[in-house]
C-alpha cells in the first residue's frame, strides 16, 4: 500500500527565501520552531515585517546658518537645566509608550490570494502570545528547530526517505550550519519529522484507511537521531481512525524524553471519505485532548515539556483554533504545511497562523513543489 500523493511532502531550498532572515527582523516566536517538509524547513517567516526603527534619545542636532558662525547658547539655570530634563523625559515616556501600543506588524497590502482577501479589515492579532511561563527544559522559545520529514521506506514523502541515511543526515547538518550562521543569537536544534501512521488509499483489513510502522522502524530513525543529538518527532495521519486510539500505543517512544509528537489534521478524514480525495479536519477539542494526554505524560513520567506540531494549510483544517488550551507541559507549535509559490505560502501563513495565534509558529518549505513550475 502506498500513501496518498497528497501525503507526499518535499521541501525547498529556495536561496529568495532563505535571504529573508538576513532582511527582516524575527521576532522570538517567530524563530521558535523550523519543520522541514520534504527537506528543508522555515520557521515562522517574517514575512511583510519590517524592521521597527529605535531613534536613539540621546541622538541632537544642532544646525549652523551657512555663511554665519553659530551663537553660543544661552546659560542655564539650574531650575531650567531641571525643567529640560524632566520634559526631555516625558516626551521620551511617550513615544516609548507610543511604540509599545503601535501594532508591531500589519497584514500585506495588495495581496492576490484568498489568504491576503481574508485578511482584510481584520484586526492586527497579539503577537508573542501571552501564555505560561516555560518550564526548565522547555526548548522553545529559546531554540529554532530544523528538521527533516517523511518516512525511510518511500522516497516520495520527503527527505528523511528521499536519501540513503548518511547523506540525508549530511544534508540535515549542513541546513543547521546555514541557519546558525545566518541567524547566530538563536541556537538551531535539529530533528528527524517520522510518520509513523501513514493514511492509505486502500482500507485495510480494520478499514481504518492508515498503516501502522512498526516499532522497530520507530526505534531505528530515533537511534538515527540520536546520532546528530537531534529530537524526533512522531507524526500521525490517522485517516479513519482517531487520535484517540493512535497516539497512546507511541507511549513508550513518547515517555522519551527527546521524542514528541505531530498530528495531520489533513488526513482526519469523515466517514465515508477516503484520505487523499478531501481536506481532513482536526477541532481545538481535538488539540485539547493531545495537550491533556501529553502533560499527564509528562507529570507522570517526570519529563521535560513535550512540543506538539499541528499541520495546517487552509482554515478548515484547524477549527476553533482560539479554544487550543495552554498548558506549560505541552508547547503548540502551528506548522504551516501547504507548498507553491512564495506569495501564497506567505498569505497562507499569514491567513492560518499569524492571524490566528495559538502559541509557537511553524514553516514548511518543499525542495521541490516549491519551485515547481519556476
Amino acid at each position: 500500500m502506498t500513501s496518498t500523493p497528497s501525503a507526499h511532502r518535499r521541501a525547498v531550498s529556495n536561496p529568495r527565501l532563505r535571504t529573508l532572515l538576513h532582511t527582516n527582523r524575527l521576532e522570538w516566536w517567530q524563530r521558535a520552531l523550523l519543520l522541514s517538509a520534504g527537506t528543508l524547513a522555515l520557521s515562522a517567516e517574517p514575512v511583510w515585517c519590517e524592521p521597527t526603527p529605535r531613534p536613539s534619545s540621546s541622538t541632537r542636532a544642532v544646525a549652523q546658518v551657512r555663511g554665519t558662525e553659530p551663537s553660543l547658547p544661552k546659560r542655564q539655570t539650574a531650575s531650567e537645566r531641571s525643567r529640560d530634563r524632566s520634559r526631555d523625559s516625558s516626551r521620551e515616556r511617550q513615544r516609548d509608550s507610543a511604540r509599545a501600543a503601535a501594532p508591531r506588524h500589519a497584514y500585506p497590502t495588495g495581496g492576490t490570494s484568498a489568504a491576503a482577501r481574508a485578511l482584510a479589515g481584520r484586526p492586527v492579532p497579539t503577537w508573542p502570545v501571552v501564555g505560561p511561563k516555560p518550564l526548565p527544559g522547555s526548548i522553545l522559545p529559546a531554540q529554532r528547530i530544523v528538521a527533516y520529514y517523511g518516512n525511510p521506506l518511500s522516497k516520495r514523502m520527503g527527505a528523511l526517505g528521499e536519501f540513503p541515511k548518511d547523506d540525508m543526515l549530511g544534508r540535515l547538518q549542513r541546513e543547521v550550519v546555514a541557519w546558525r550562521t545566518a541567524d547566530p543569537a538563536t541556537p538551531v536544534k535539529p530533528a528527524l519529522h517520522l510518520i509513523a501512521v501513514v493514511a492509505q488509499g486502500d482500507s485495510g483489513k480494520d478499514g481504518r484507511y492508515r498503516l501502522r510502522h512498526s516499532a522497530a522502524l520507530v526505534e531505528k530513525v530515533y537511534g538515527w537521531a540520536r546520532e546528530r543529538d537531534a529530537l524526533l518527532f512522531l507524526d500521525v495521519q490517522v485517516g479513519h481512525s482517531s487520535i484517540q486510539e493512535e497516539l497512546p500505543r507511541l507511549e513508550p517512544f513518547l515517555s522519551r524524553p527527546d521524542v514528541h509528537f505531530g498530528m495531520d489534521p489533513e488526513f482526519a478524514m469523515p466517514k465515508g471519505v477516503k484520505p487523499g480525495k478531501k481536506i481532513g479536519s482536526y477541532d481545538a477539542a481535538d488539540v485539547n485532548w493531545v495537550i491533556d494526554w501529553l502533560a499527564a505524560l509528562v507529570t507522570a513520567k517526570g519529563l521535560p515539556p513535550k512540543i506538539l506540531v499541528v499541520h495546517r494549510f487552509t482554515r478548515p483544517m484547524l477549527t476553533n483554533a482560539s479554544r487550543i488550551k495552554r498548558d506549560p507541559r505541552v508547547q503548540v507549535v502551528i506548522d504551516m504545511d501547504g507548498w507553491g509559490p512564495p506569495s501564497l505560502k506567505r498569505d497562507s501563513y499569514a491567513a492560518y497562523v499569524y492571524a490566528e495565534p495559538v502559541q509557537f509558529a511553524g514553516f514548511k518549505l518543499f525542495y521541490k513543489n516549491d519551485v515547481r513550475n519556476g
